[in-house]
């Protein structure tokens, strides 16, 4: 039997008198991204685009597919360079059955991608499994459906996690996300904060232990190991040159961090997609990369002795932490971004130049991507009000 004859076998048991009648939405949440509905536009809809809520979002989840990638494959690499440096054999824990098959040799890239996906993907299912949860609760009770936005949220969420985050604050953190970041405010197209970042926020001040520091980037126990972005905020770019990582690794990724966060060049290779089917808006992308440059250019200029990230050119804040995932995935998002075309200008400029602050001011907290994107969320309308009130004046003035 294939896909559609199974989906089409127990159709009848969600729709109206079926027996889970009340589950609908989730049963056409998985038919309409697998296959192409015949629905069409009813009612008295006045905006019409064949670029639906299922296409976009469809998209966005393909754009990550390198991320994916990148990340599983990176994650068992440096796990496994981590066990031959400590002279371990196997892993002490559930993934070393396994791993019998593959081995733990950082030089075989197969044993590399296996071993990173038995971390990534725990991670991504428990996050699908407790998030899911509650978007059907939250549609069953408000009679909504279930739509795709979920799928996007998941595994951005998924994708900016540590490797060996506790399972039971991965679902803690997106449960936040869901429920407090975008349920409590109306659902899908309603939030004002991204809701994978909301819940990566609440991990990092509810458990910073879990998610900061240098023990959690590799998935080995008893292994430390500081990010480049940590070398660099105690010891500036001489600190990162002594523990020999060039510009090329860190752009390829292969280098402690956040699973999905490494690799600035499968980043850019979603970058790309998304700006080719207008999914994501090049101003917001443009302008975080345009206040960036800028802003780390004007540090740089004034210079200082005693804070080493004054000197940190802008092409290493590009490929360090989540600041190019957070550009192309986190920033883009068209709920909580600003809609007008100056609006995205200036609401990617002041992102552009908040993580440059966060960073190079308060070198304590070396990471500023997240923070920088929420703040500039909370001032997205207040952005798109001025610049709509602007162009009224204007109007104004050349009819008078």
């Amino acid at each position: 039997m294939s896909a559609r004859d199974f989906l089409d076998s127990i159709e009848p048991h969600f729709t109206k008198g079926g027996r889970f009648e009340k589950y609908y939405g989730l049963y056409e949440m998985v038919d309409t991204f697998i296959y192409t509905p015949a629905d069409v536009t009813r009612g008295t809809t006045h905006v019409r685009d064949g670029n639906d809520l299922k296409r976009t979002m469809t998209f966005v989840v393909i754009a990550t597919f390198f991320c994916i990638l990148m990340a599983m494959y990176n994650t068992g690499y440096q796990a496994n360079l981590a066990m031959e440096a400590m002279g371990l054999e196997k892993a002490d824990n559930w993934r070393s059955i396994p791993m019998m098959i593959f081995g733990y040799s950082p030089y075989n890239p197969l044993s590399n991608l296996i071993h990173g996906a038995l971390y990534f993907l725990p991670v991504y299912i428990v996050t699908l499994a407790v998030g899911g949860v509650w978007e059907v609760l939250f549609a069953t009770v408000r009679g909504h459906e279930v739509n795709e936005g979920f799928l996007v949220s998941s595994m951005l969420y998924a994708l900016i996690l540590p490797p060996d985050m506790p399972l039971w604050q991965v679902g803690l953190g997106i449960s936040f996300g869901i429920v407090i970041g975008k349920e409590v405010f109306g659902g899908t197209g309603k939030n004002f904060l991204n809701p994978a970042l909301t819940g990566r926020a609440f991990l990092f001040f509810a458990y910073p232990a879990s998610i900061s520091g240098d023990a959690v980037w590799v998935a080995v126990d008893g292994y430390t190991a500081a990010t480049p972005l940590g070398l660099a905020a105690t010891g500036g770019m001489e600190a990162i040159q002594a523990a020999d990582y060039g510009w090329f690794q860190t752009f390829f990724g292969f280098m402690p961090g956040s699973m999905g966060e490494t690799s600035t060049f499968a980043i850019l290779l979603g970058a790309a997609f998304l700006l080719y089917t207008r999914v994501a808006s090049y101003r917001i992308v443009g302008g975080v990369l345009i206040g960036m440059v800028l802003s780390s250019l004007l540090f740089n200029i004034i210079g200082s002795e005693t804070n080493p990230m004054f000197a940190m050119p802008w092409y290493w804040h590009l490929t360090l932490g989540g600041f190019a995932f957070g550009m192309v995935y986190m920033a883009t998002d068209p709920v909580t971004a600003a809609v007008t075309d100056t609006g995205r200008w200036i609401f990617g400029v002041l992102i552009g130049v908040m993580v440059v602050l966060i960073r190079v001011v308060n070198p304590a907290f070396p990471e500023g991507m997240m923070l920088a994107i929420l703040f500039a969320n909370m001032f997205a309308p207040i952005i798109d009000y001025f610049v709509v009130q602007a162009n009224i004046k204007r109007r104004m003035k050349r009819h008078a």
